[in-house]
C-alpha cells in the first residue's frame, strides 16, 4: 500500500514509518516540522533501508494538501499530526482548536475528494476524562470531565470521524487511543526529542539526566497509589508502532476503536527508579503540589486490541529505559 503519515517525522510517526517500510509499504510523510526535525528522514532510511518521500505541508494549508493528494494515489492515511502540549492548550485554546480540529477537517475533505477512505487516527486516553475508575475500556462514554483543550480536540475529532463514517459507509476508520508512549528505537537512532521545553515525563527525565533541566518536579506524592505519586500506563513506542501495523491489517467499514496500552500502571517514582537502574546514576527531583486536573491512576484495558487485532504490548519499562539510555548516547555523539 501507499500510506501517508501526517506528522510522520514525529516521535510515534517515525517509529511507525519504520515498521511499515519493513513490511514493504510505500510510506510518504507530511509534516510542518513544528515539533520534529528533518534529519529523522535520514535516520528512518538508515534503519529501514528506504527514505520516505517528504512533503513539508501544514494541516492548515488546504491548497498544499490538495496538490499532494492529487499527485499521491494514497491507499490509506495515518493521521498523527497535531499540537499536543496540554499546558499550552490551556493557555492557547483557539490555536489548538484551529490546528487540530480545523486541520483534520481540511485533511478529511482531501481524503473524501480523492477517494482515500481508509484512515487511522492517533487519538489519546485523554478522551476518557475522569471516569472515577483506573481501568479504561473502549465502551466507556468519552468527553465527560476532560480537563484541557488538547483532550477536547481529540474527542471532537473522534466525533467528526464517526459522523463522516455514518454519512459515507465506504469509509474504514480506526481510532487508536494511546496511553503514555516511552522509549526509543533499539538502534538508538530515533526517540523522543521534542523541540522546546518538553511536557511529558520521559523527555523531562532525559533532560534532567543530561543536565539541561536542573531537576524533575513531581506533582504530588499524596495520591492513593502505591507510593503516593501518579500512576500511568507507559507503553514502549515500538509496541505502539506495531499496534498501527496490526490496525491497518484489520481495517473494516465504519469506525473501530482500540486502546493501545499495556494494561498495567507505573508510578512516577517507579519510572524514576527504573531510569536510575538503567543509567546507573541518581536523578535529582523534588515533590511539588498537585497539578489541577491530574488523576491519581489510569491504565488501559487493552484486551479488545489483543482479541480483534492480535496485538499486545510485549516490551517492558526496563526495555524502554535501556533503549532511552542508548538513544541519549547517540544524541551526545551527534
Amino acid at each position: 500500500m501507499i500510506i501517508l503519515l501526517t506528522g510522520g517525522t514525529g516521535y510515534i510517526g517515525s517509529h511507525t514509518a519504520i515498521e511499515l517500510i519493513k513490511l514493504g509499504h510505500d510510506v510518504e510523510i507530511m509534516d510542518n516540522l513544528f515539533n520534529s526535525k528533518i534529519e529523522v528522514l535520514d535516520k528512518i532510511e538508515k534503519i529501514a533501508g528506504e527514505k520516505p518521500k517528504f512533503h513539508k505541508i501544514d494541516l492548515l494549508d488546504k491548497d498544499g494538501m490538495d496538490k499532494m493528494f492529487a499527485e499521491g494515489k494514497y491507499d490509506l492515511v495515518i493521521h498523527f499530526a497535531g499540537l499536543k502540549a496540554v499546558g499550552e492548550s490551556v493557555e492557547k485554546p483557539l490555536k489548538y482548536y484551529e490546528n487540530n480540529v480545523g486541520g483534520t477537517i481540511n485533511l478529511l475533505e482531501c481524503t473524501k475528494k480523492y477517494d482515500v477512505k481508509k484512515i487511522v487516527f492517533s487519538s489519546s486516553a485523554t478522551v476518557y476524562g475522569d471516569q472515577g475508575v483506573a481501568e479504561l475500556t473502549e465502551e466507556m462514554q468519552t468527553g465527560v470531565g476532560i480537563t484541557n483543550p488538547y483532550g477536547e480536540t481529540k474527542h471532537m475529532i473522534e466525533e467528526i470521524l464517526k459522523d463522516v463514517a455514518e454519512a459515507d459507509p465506504e469509509f474504514e476508520i480506526t481510532i487508536l487511543r494511546y496511553f503514555n508512549p516511552v522509549g526509543s528505537h533499539p538502534s538508538g537512532l530515533i526517540g523522543e526529542d521534542p523541540n522546546g521545553i518538553p511536557n511529558n515525563l520521559m523527555p523531562i527525565i532525559m533532560k534532567v539526566s543530561t543536565g539541561e533541566i536542573e531537576k524533575l518536579r513531581i506533582f504530588g506524592d499524596d495520591y492513593d497509589t502505591v507510593d503516593g505519586t501518579g500512576v500511568r500506563d507507559y507503553i514502549h513506542v515500538v509496541d505502539l508502532a506495531k499496534g498501527h501495523v496490526a490496525a491497518i491489517k484489520k481495517m473494516k467499514q465504519g469506525v473501530s476503536i482500540y486502546n493501545l496500552g499495556t494494561g498495567r500502571g507505573a508510578s512516577v517514582l517507579e519510572m524514576v527508579a527504573a531510569f536510575e537502574k538503567a543509567s546507573g546514576k541518581k536523578l535529582p527531583y523534588e515533590v511539588v503540589g498537585r497539578r489541577a486536573g491530574d488523576l491519581a491512576e489510569i491504565y488501559a484495558n487493552p484486551s479488545k486490541a489483543e482479541r480483534e487485532l492480535g496485538w499486545k504490548a510485549e516490551l517492558t519499562i526496563d526495555d524502554a529505559m535501556n533503549d532511552t539510555i542508548n538513544y541519549l548516547k547517540h544524541l551526545k555523539n551527534e
